[in-house]
């Protein structure tokens, strides 16, 4: 099937998911409606037929605010390897706009998510101002969260922007440390989360940045666990060991965290005491060091 066969329907049927993007000169929400004007990709050589599909299609769609971004779903096609879902892209941001890698969320009438996945919008062009861009989104079937043999395209449904996915990953304080820290620690720690490596795309690490040892006691140290999902992580416990600069095990432990939430694309810091029946190592090399989930351990 190509791509323009996919366009046959001239019913808009999915819900609309509006972003608001601010700008230095007015924000979403104010300021007269705009109608957005039907925008194909240069690459495109559209059949005049098909050129009225799209532009009946492009009629029903609503106006919006100034300095929005829109996914208008058309329809979906099911298929053994997945869905096809069909929708609009708009801007009514005063210039164009590219965007880069976007986590689409694909949700049911009840606002609950069926499937999600990463999208390159750089696919997509330079989207014009007050324009309105068909496109096809494909989610195969291992983006799904349910079982995709049993499932059917929802009567109500939405293609929507998973918002943390577009914001850049960032510092998160627990209100303890944000009442306890000055100013200038807490730009300091931006200071280091923004010079860590890019955290992957849905991988959850640690990363430690303060040790100390008493010679006849304790190892305390402190380390962010960074969330590299656009999902809040919730941890009961944390089972952790720390290695010395030779690659020894320096201490081994598990710790009781009562949910502790870590937020979507972020870096939260967080202090852990090994207390002394914890710790293994004799005389560590602590010039470097790492802090770890250990490989045979859970979380939950």
């Amino acid at each position: 099937m190509g791509l323009f066969d996919r366009f046959k329907k001239t019913k808009v049927q999915g819900k609309e998911d509006r972003l608001g993007v601010d700008q230095d000169q007015g924000t979403e929400g104010t300021g007269e409606l705009v109608n957005t004007t039907l925008s194909y990709h240069p690459s495109w050589d559209i059949p005049q037929e098909q050129h009225y599909v799209f532009q009946f299609l492009a009629n029903e769609l609503e106006p919006l605010h100034p300095n929005q971004l829109s996914l208008s779903g058309i329809d979906i096609d099911q298929a053994d390897t997945g869905w096809y879902v069909k929708a609009f892209v708009r801007n009514t941001l005063e210039r164009e706009i590219k965007l880069g890698m976007i986590e689409l969320s694909l949700l049911d009438e009840a606002g609950k998510q069926i499937a999600s996945k990463e999208f390159n919008f750089d696919e997509l062009g330079e989207i014009p101002s007050q324009g309105a861009r068909p496109w096809v989104f494909e989610f195969e079937k291992s983006f799904f969260d349910r079982p995709f043999d049993e499932l059917e395209v929802p009567s109500v449904w939405q293609l929507a922007f998973n918002v943390a996915s577009m914001t850049p990953h960032r510092l998160d304080l627990h209100e303890k440390w944000d009442a306890q820290l000055t100013e200038e620690q807490k730009e300091d720690l931006r200071r280091v989360v923004s010079n860590l490596p890019k955290v992957k795309r849905n991988e959850i690490n640690l990363v430690g940045f303060q040790i100390k040892q008493d010679p006849e006691g304790p190892l305390a140290i402190s380390a962010f666990i960074r969330n590299g999902s656009t999902q809040m992580v919730t941890f009961e416990k944390l089972p952790l060991e720390v290695v010395d600069a030779n690659g020894e095990l320096v201490a081994r432990g598990s710790f009781n965290l009562d949910n502790l939430q870590v937020k979507p694309n972020t870096s939260f810091p967080w202090s852990f005491v090994f207390p002394q029946e914890m710790v293994v190592g004799e005389q560590p090399d602590l010039s470097r060091w790492m802090v770890r989930i250990p490989a045979d351990a859970t979380t939950k």
